[in-house]
């Protein structure tokens, strides 16, 4: 079965307090939705490098077993909750996409 992801990058954040206060919420969701973070770049002190666009902001790239699993995580009560807190002055470019085999 191919696994599910989230993908997420944020070419613009003017309001960070927000973004930690969505963070809160969204962190433990995707935990009991089964997603895995393996990427929280550059937030968590890893390594970026810039093609094409050169955007260096945040991008969060979570991992689901499955794609249905990514998409009912997105779905649950507690992500929509988590949802609700992420701040106008946030942009983000979001998409669930399913892996190869």
């Amino acid at each position: 079965m191919a696994k599910g992801y989230w993908v997420s990058v944020y070419p613009a954040i003017s309001d960070p307090e927000g973004l930690t206060a969505y963070d809160k919420l969204a962190g433990p969701a995707v935990q009991a939705g089964g997603g895995r973070v393996l990427s929280l770049l550059p937030s968590r002190g890893g390594r970026v490098v810039a093609h094409e666009a050169g955007i260096t902001q945040r991008v969060v790239l979570i991992e689901f077993d499955s794609f249905e699993q990514a998409v009912a995580a997105y779905e649950s009560e507690a992500y929509q909750k988590a949802l609700v807190a992420l701040p106008d002055g946030v942009k983000r470019d979001f998409r669930i996409i399913e892996g190869i085999d």
